[in-house]
């Protein structure tokens, strides 16, 4: 979940204030290099981190460690190229339900979180309800699963999905 709501730049411009509700985050420039480095490679270790901020390894390492108890580095993650595990179809899928009601919703979401072919589930406002990205073999498997999966779930009222034809970013 993220939780930078409020963005504001100091007039000295070199520190930049994140809110959340009451809890106020303080980050300056050299948090957001850091930040910036390690979502370009997450495997980059705190030496290899100092050497490009400029920075010893012990204040790197300080730095990274409150970033990640303020919660602003949430985790580590791989990214996996999904052809190679078989994955050669990615679908966006939109997911209108019959009613807003809670008991719906929440039926809908734990449904959503429990099927392993949806790799992202957003709760959106516009049109639709929800975006999913849903990624399987291929348009067979993705038949199948949208008859016997996700169709089965209370509560869908419309469902529109999009092929990907190829990524961008």
């Amino acid at each position: 979940m993220f939780f930078f709501l409020n963005f504001n730049k100091s007039e000295a411009g070199n520190r930049i204030i994140f809110s959340k509700s009451k809890c106020m985050l303080s980050l300056d420039s050299i948090d957001h290099q850091i930040i910036l480095l390690l979502q370009s490679n997450g495997k980059m270790n705190n030496k290899e981190v100092a050497s490009k901020i400029g920075l010893s390894v012990t204040p790197t390492f300080e730095r990274i460690k409150r970033m990640e108890r303020m919660g602003v580095i949430q985790g580590y993650s791989a990214l996996i190229n999904r052809k190679a595990i078989g994955k050669d179809l990615k679908v966006v899928c939109q997911v209108s339900l019959k009613s807003h009601e809670k008991e719906g919703i929440d039926v809908f979401e734990s449904a959503i979180r429990e099927l392993p072919e949806v790799s992202h589930a957003y709760h959106v406002a516009g049109a639709t309800d929800y975006m999913l990205t849903i990624e399987v073999a291929n348009m067979e498997v993705y038949q199948d699963f949208l008859k016997n999966q996700l169709a089965r779930i209370p509560h869908i009222g419309q469902v529109n999905s999009s092929f990907v034809m190829s990524e961008l970013k």
